[in-house]
């Protein structure tokens, strides 16, 4: 069982990934895998999800719990017996409870050794910062459309110590 989230990325059994992507990538991954709805899959978010809507739930094999506090978030991943783990990761449950990260972020990690857990964020936050320090892997996806422009090669020489923009050098054959 694996997980696609763009060609050539996969999410493994086994592993605690952190995911920050565009909603349409991980709906995208989570509905074109048909495999997925042959194992136990287990969907945690908080009061307000971003995907649920969007999520193909015709499998009898796919949970949903919504913890309300950090201290249900841990009770649901330590009770959690599933293949696949994904959480949603929300923010508020983490605002008065700053001294939950650890354990929570430890369940996670530990959940991993059995199952395929992804905590996923469209964005970083402090919360997610500090409960991704225990992943085994953390991926960021880019919006396909901002790839070109948000990271556009730059070329620059040096003319007497200052850059010069898009001044180009010559190599010549002796």
């Amino acid at each position: 069982m694996l997980i696609e989230l763009r060609k050539g990325i996969t999410l493994h059994p086994g592993t605690f990934t952190a995911v920050i992507a565009p909603e349409r990538t991980i709906l995208q991954a989570l509905n074109s895998n048909r495999d997925l709805q042959r194992f136990l899959f287990l969907f945690v978010c908080g009061n307000y999800s971003r995907l649920l809507s969007g999520i193909d739930r015709t499998s009898s094999n796919f949970e949903v719990r919504r913890p309300f506090t950090a201290d249900q978030l841990l009770a649901a991943l330590n009770e959690a017996g599933h293949t696949i783990v994904f959480v949603e990761h929300d923010p508020e449950l983490f605002d008065d409870a700053g001294r939950m990260f650890a354990p929570v972020a430890s369940s996670l990690r530990e959940l991993g050794r059995e199952a395929l857990v992804i905590l996923y964020a469209p964005a970083m936050d402090r919360s997610f910062a500090a409960l991704i320090r225990q992943a085994d892997r953390i991926i960021e996806l880019l919006p396909q459309d901002d790839v070109a422009g948000r990271y556009a090669p730059r070329t620059r020489s040096y003319r007497g110590g200052f850059p010069v923009p898009g001044e180009q050098k010559t190599l010549e054959v002796s």
